[in-house]
């Protein structure tokens, strides 16, 4: 109950820098000192991930390929594909800008805070999860650029390089996250005394990138783009979608023969999208673009998939527990 408690009020700061930056949004050059701070908390964020990821995880989670292929495949196929066929339905509901926004969200790696803490409360195969979240983050540096290149700028005409903002992700987000892992030994003793510091960058930073990217928006006329009906359809549209991925992330692992605790890792990662990775990527690959418009739909499809997952995990949970329970009771008697 506090995990789900403590998503609610994330996600009410969220809403909040969208309201401050719709008020009070920063332009000029306060904005670009700001930006300036945001890159550096990001780069910070991604050398804590590093440092929190254990190499025994590693090595463990490694040696699980096919749960890995089919999380890799759920996320870069089959998140893009069905985000493609939708182009007829979302384009006429959403515009051309919002509905790349989707597409973009479709191109994302998965989580890795929210799918192993999921996992974790489900009591499914955390190890696994560890590996298959942040596998799929380090690879996205990678896929989602040349993606975004093929279905999006490639369709637009836009004369895009996804080679430049590979080695600008790279360094933004890989580098810092390799420099982590190297000094785990030093880092991570004082990540234990203080637990909260990867939450805080983890949190702070997404809200300080939302807000930097609703302030232009905004600057630039969002609200007069974007009306409460086409925001009920972009709504309504994450849910699908959600309802969709999460259906098939369910059965799929069941038919493949996956035991139970790697169902409910694969369930986890292959049915959410990063918004941690996603917004600093979308600095990046859409300069010169609305940005407001093309993190929105990730905004939205990300705080839905949080709270359906915080119900499901602590069902799964509960459900174990009593099984356990039961099993201990048969083993008394």
């Amino acid at each position: 109950m506090l995990k789900i408690l403590a998503l609610d009020r994330f996600t009410c700061l969220l809403v909040l820098m969208v309201i401050l930056a719709t008020f009070v949004p920063v332009h000029g050059q306060a904005a670009l000192v700001f930006g300036k701070v945001t890159t550096i908390a990001i780069a910070i964020l991604f050398f804590l991930h590093g440092a929190k990821l254990s190499r025994e995880a590693v090595v463990e989670g490694i040696l699980h390929w096919k749960l890995h292929a089919l999380v890799f495949t759920f996320t870069f196929a089959l998140f893009p594909i069905i985000g493609l066929l939708a182009k007829p339905i979302l384009i006429p509901l959403l515009g051309q800008q919002l509905y790349w926004g989707f597409l973009f969200m479709c191109f994302l790696p998965s989580t890795v805070q929210s799918s192993i803490a999921f996992t974790s409360m489900a009591k499914g195969n955390v190890a696994a999860a560890v590996c298959s979240a942040s596998f799929s983050n380090l690879i996205g540096m990678f896929i989602t650029p040349i993606l975004v290149s093929l279905f999006i700028f490639g369709q637009s005409k836009h004369d895009y390089d996804p080679t430049s903002s590979i080695i600008e992700i790279t360094l933004l987000l890989l580098v810092p996250f390799i420099a982590g892992q190297l000094l785990r030994p030093y880092v991570f003793p004082i990540m234990q005394k203080k637990p909260s510091i990867v939450k805080t960058f983890d949190q702070g930073s997404i809200l300080m990138v939302v807000y930097g990217a609703f302030s232009g928006a905004v600057v630039a006329g969002l609200w007069q783009q974007v009306s409460w009906t086409t925001l009920i359809y972009l709504i309504l549209a994450c849910s699908v979608f959600l309802t969709i991925i999460m259906l098939l992330a369910f059965f799929i692992p069941k038919w493949l023969g996956f035991n139970q605790q790697d169902q409910i890792a694969i369930f986890f990662c292959s049915s959410k999208k990063t918004l941690a990775s996603g917004v600093p990527m979308a600095q990046i690959l859409f300069i010169g673009q609305p940005l407001g418009m093309i993190v929105l739909p990730i905004m939205i499809f990300h705080q839905i998939q949080l709270m359906v997952c915080g119900v499901i995990a602590n069902y799964w949970s509960k459900q174990k527990s009593t099984e356990m329970q039961i099993n201990q009771d048969s083993v008394l008697d």
